[in-house]
């Protein structure tokens, strides 16, 4: 930790850092954070079990390659995973061995870059999380600050330009191991099946250190709207700047538009507008919620993705038992409710009579009964009384405890 690091500092800036992270004692503290958070194994085909068994040999390793240095990444296996709209988005999977690497010196930068990030940014920082931003979104907008600039940064992890970024790690860091090994990190090869190429812009997709790294380049983005008087929320590369006036707004996307042209980056053109979220048709969306006429809604993407688990959890066909199901839908619930128990009322009755709904469809087929949609007698024969005792947990109810509870 940079309390712990002596007088390895000069001029603001941090020379001696190399041995910090390649310290036995850092490696095994990143070694313990890799394990925890398992994750699949890279291109060397090395497990986080098969690490394990290993270990201490591996840690070795890594240490007197650093030590000598000649560590080398390996390239990053890329895949796509599934995201809510059924698309697809890259995800890059290092070795095991370059994920302690980068723990480790995530370990070692992280609060030294932690001491001048502004508390405006909250995605991937110590101590800060969702339910913080949006809590901020929602204190500025009672105080008025209504008319909002909701910005979309087009491919932002994919298009950081190099240079600019490590010329801004310079700023604090002057150790060429560390700069060394950072440059090293954004220059992982990127293997896609038989496709190998070495990316020439942004960070690694899947990489711990690439938020610190995407957070750091947009530090400056959050230090010029401060220094102007504007209040802005950010999330990683979501953010909102929030203003008392249309006038106010406009030149706030005007300053952002002119920063990220300066710095290579592109404002998405439709996907960036200014809204009054006071009025009926306009808003923005924040972190999974909709802001608009007053009111905070689940985004519709979102909603639409709970609902499609929630269908794959209550398919007829599926052969589980009542009591089976219930338990998976109420650890789906709880957790989702826990996020967005914030939302209007409406959302929480309406998703009550959908779960029912589907619950009655999977008894229906269960008993063979005949027909696809008897509602009524479905009702009279299991009503909602008779879930509530079967232990569903009922978002509504949940809901009305939560704001009693205030």
């Amino acid at each position: 930790m940079v309390s712990a690091l002596g007088n390895g500092v000069k001029g603001g800036c941090w020379y001696s850092l190399m041995d910090k992270v390649e310290r036995p004692g850092t490696l095994w503290r990143a070694w313990q954070h890799v394990r925890k958070r398992k994750g699949a194994a890279g291109v060397d085909k090395v497990s986080v079990e098969r690490f394990e068994q290993n270990c201490e040999r591996y840690l070795q390793e890594i240490e007197a390659d650093l030590k000598a240095g000649t560590y080398q990444p390996h390239p990053v296996k890329r895949v796509e995973i599934p995201k809510g709209d059924g698309k697809t988005r890259p995800l890059g999977i290092p070795v095991v061995k370059d994920r302690v690497v980068q723990t480790a010196l995530k370990f070692v930068i992280e609060p030294i870059f932690e001491a001048q990030f502004l508390d405006t940014s909250y995605g991937f920082r110590p101590k800060r999380g969702c339910k913080d931003a949006l809590r901020m979104v929602n204190e500025h907008l009672k105080a008025g600050y209504t008319w909002v600039v909701d910005a979309d940064l087009q491919s932002y992890f994919d298009t950081i330009p190099h240079d600019a970024l490590l010329a801004k790690v310079r700023r604090q860091i002057s150790d060429g191991r560390i700069l060394s090994l950072i440059e090293a990190f954004l220059d992982q090869d990127i293997l896609d099946g038989v496709k190998r190429w070495t990316p020439v812009s942004g960070t690694p997709q899947g990489a711990v250190i690439s938020p610190l790294l995407a957070n750091l380049y947009l530090h400056d983005l959050d230090q010029l709207l401060a220094d102007q008087g504007y209040r802005m929320v950010r999330y990683a590369d979501d953010f909102v700047v929030l203003c008392q006036s249309q006038v106010a707004a406009d030149k706030a996307r005007d300053r952002i538009a002119e920063w990220t042209r300066a710095q290579g980056l592109t404002i998405h053109p439709e996907k960036t507008h200014v809204d009054d979220c006071r009025q009926k048709g306009q808003g923005f969306d924040f972190l999974g919620y909709r802001f608009e006429a007053g009111q905070r809604w689940v985004r519709k993407k979102s909603l639409k993705s709970f609902k499609d688990r929630l269908r794959k959890a209550t398919r007829r066909a599926r052969g589980r038992s009542l009591a089976f199901v219930i338990a998976e839908l109420n650890s789906m619930l709880r957790g989702w409710f826990g996020y967005f128990k914030h939302a209007h009322r409406w959302t929480f009755t309406s998703l009550d009579g959908f779960i029912r709904r589907r619950l009655r469809a999977m008894l229906r087929r269960q008993q063979k009964r005949p027909g696809q949609g008897h509602n009524y007698e479905d009702h009279q024969r299991w009503p909602n009384a008779f879930f509530a005792a079967a232990g569903l947990f009922a978002l509504n109810t949940a809901h009305q405890h939560a704001r009693h509870s205030r």
